[in-house]
């Protein structure tokens, strides 16, 4: 699946800057979601698997991606969701709403439970109730996933020095370092704080020629605050690309940021991956809207 590689108008500065538009691949399973399913969906047919079966919480973009993915793919879907509160409201939450709409089962539990959803107890616990099913990992990170990941780079993408995209899991990331050209370097924008994803990419990833970037997750996963807001309205007022706020617009803002600081040699050639996630900006608005804080433009 090949997409639009958008350059991005940066005045002043004789850095190349473009972003790859995955989030064009399809309306609800966009971005890094569409290349994580593709191959798991793949496995499950050929194994015979009728339902599907994975974990998220309030807003998660993967939720919403599997759910439309298996009302597509005619697959069963069952989302597994953090937080026993948010059954009461499902109505009130877009993503879930969305998730049910596409006719995923939707099962809440508590916090401490969710915790344990890679125990062998709860997997079996999961199976009486639901019966067999192809399980997909939270944020839908494995190796099948990071394969389909890999193919997110092509030949005409070599022409970069640098290629940059946004962290959660960490399976995006794992197959551009896969994928990148030896004297390309990768740069992973973490949206979570803290180290613990190195060694979790380091499972991955076969070549060493990458980076993280801490200094852009705005306080962590889930947290904006006005800077990043009012950047990303004005980033699609400039450049008529709209970017989620958990992921894509953290890693966008970081680069920006980074070029303006002089981190990339004069004539870098800069590749942004947009990962999509776009269906999040509605629950954000909604968060903001609570707080009487400006809100994220999006058409």
């Amino acid at each position: 699946m090949e997409t639009l590689n958008q350059q991005i108008v940066l005045p002043s500065s004789n850095i190349s800057l473009c972003i790859k538009r995955d989030d064009l691949i399809h309306p609800f399973v966009s971005g890094n979601k569409f290349r994580k399913l593709k191959y798991n969906l793949f496995q499950a047919q050929q194994s015979n698997y009728d339902t599907l079966l994975t974990f998220g919480g309030a807003f998660s973009n993967h939720i919403a991606a599997v759910a439309a993915a298996g009302k597509i793919a005619n697959f069963k879907t069952v989302g597994i969701i953090r937080g026993e509160e948010l059954e009461a409201k499902v109505n009130e939450n877009p993503t879930l709403k969305f998730a049910e709409s596409c006719g995923m089962q939707l099962d809440f539990v508590s916090r401490e439970t969710y915790r344990k959803k890679s125990e062998t107890s709860f997997i079996q616990r999961l199976t009486q109730k639901w019966g067999d099913f192809y399980a997909l990992p939270e944020g839908g990170t494995n190796d099948l996933a990071v394969r389909g990941c890999e193919e997110i780079l092509r030949k005409e993408d070599a022409v970069f020095d640098y290629i940059c995209c946004s962290v959660g899991t960490g399976g995006t990331i794992s197959g551009l370092i896969n994928s990148a050209g030896q004297h390309q370097k990768v740069l992973g924008f973490p949206a979570l704080k803290g180290m613990f994803l190195r060694e979790e990419i380091c499972r991955f990833a076969q070549q060493n020629d990458w980076d993280l970037i801490l200094d852009y997750h705005f306080g962590g996963y889930g947290k904006v605050n006005l800077e990043l807001i009012q950047f990303i309205n004005q980033f699609y007022k400039m450049q008529h690309i709209p970017l989620d706020p958990i992921y894509t617009g953290k890693m966008v803002f970081g680069v920006i940021d980074l070029i303006k600081k002089n981190y990339f040699p004069e004539g870098s050639k800069i590749l942004m991956i947009h990962t999509g996630g776009l269906q999040g900006i509605e629950g954000m608005n909604l968060k903001l809207k609570k707080i009487k804080s400006p809100l994220i433009d999006y058409p």
